[in-house]
């Protein structure tokens, strides 16, 4: 037990630390209970066969170790102390989750209430003591292994198709320049695209921005600009990479990447990305 004290000092705080000493807890008390499980099948053996004097020596062991067993499960409740709803809600949970990823040198960072690790977006969801990753409820939280997920998923890349993506934008950019009494081909927010593609209840929940930001990132890096009908996507850049209307995602490298407009010109104009609509910013 001795033993066991001096290495739980030495943990580290936060969930992780306190899932550490629970962990090397449980295990001991494993241990413990396997020997007294081979101690009583002596004591079985002793008394099946009439040996007195092993029986009673058995006995008094058994005794012994229950009572070792009691202590080291109250020990293990004991370490588990962690109010899950306020180390979730307080924002603890998130901070303790990007400082592993800055350990394990997986990039990540918090936009909202969302932490970004491409490819993937993850939001906490305190009542139900969960992370929701991608869409998907993930009950394991400890940072350890949600980090090592992320980074698996990196390692694995995306499954995005860029066609049918860039036909739902330029649906939902004719949209804005309709609503807005604009030529076709002329420069909109992504903002006001977004809000086009989520008019109906409930889809900006369904489909959030920071969704959209990546899967406008993801686009980006497919090269694809050709659109329906022939008409082509073009990257429109804001005055200013920090002003209000910009959505953020972090890139492959780790950086934030920032985008602000689009146009959709026809076949027969000039198009590309010598206007970027997107900056890389260093996350540090």
């Amino acid at each position: 037990m001795q033993d066991e004290e001096a290495g739980s000092s030495q943990d580290a705080t936060g969930l992780e630390g306190t899932l550490a000493r629970v962990e090397r807890a449980v295990e001991a008390s494993s241990k413990a209970v396997a020997s007294l499980a081979r101690e009583l099948k002596r004591a079985r053996a002793a008394a099946a066969s009439g040996q007195l004097r092993e029986l009673h020596r058995a006995l008094d062991v058994v005794q012994a170790m229950a009572g070792d067993v009691v202590k080291r499960v109250g020990t293990a409740a004991a370490a588990y102390d962690v109010d899950e709803v306020d180390m979730l809600a307080s924002g603890a949970y998130a901070k303790e989750l990007l400082a592993a990823a800055e350990t394990a040198d997986v990039a990540m960072f918090a936009e909202h209430d969302r932490l970004l690790c491409y490819p993937s977006i993850v939001r906490v969801l305190p009542g139900d003591a969960a992370l929701e990753i991608d869409r998907k409820r993930a009950r394991g939280i400890r940072p350890s292994v949600v980090v090592a997920q992320l980074a698996k998923a990196q390692r694995a890349g995306p499954r995005f198709k860029p066609a049918p993506f860039l036909a739902s934008l330029v649906g939902a950019y004719d949209l804005v320049v309709a609503g807005q009494g604009k030529a076709p081909g002329a420069v909109v927010r992504l903002l006001d695209v977004y809000a086009a593609l989520t008019l109906l209840p409930g889809q900006s929940r369904d489909y959030t921005r920071a969704e959209f930001a990546r899967d406008l990132y993801l686009l980006d890096q497919s090269g694809e600009t050709a659109g329906p009908g022939g008409r082509r996507l073009r990257w429109a850049a804001s005055s200013g990479t920090r002003q209000a209307g910009m959505l953020t995602t972090v890139a492959m490298s780790g950086q934030q990447q920032r985008y602000w407009g689009i146009a959709v010109e026809s076949g027969h104009s000039e198009s590309g990305r010598s206007e970027s609509g997107r900056s890389e910013e260093d996350t540090a």
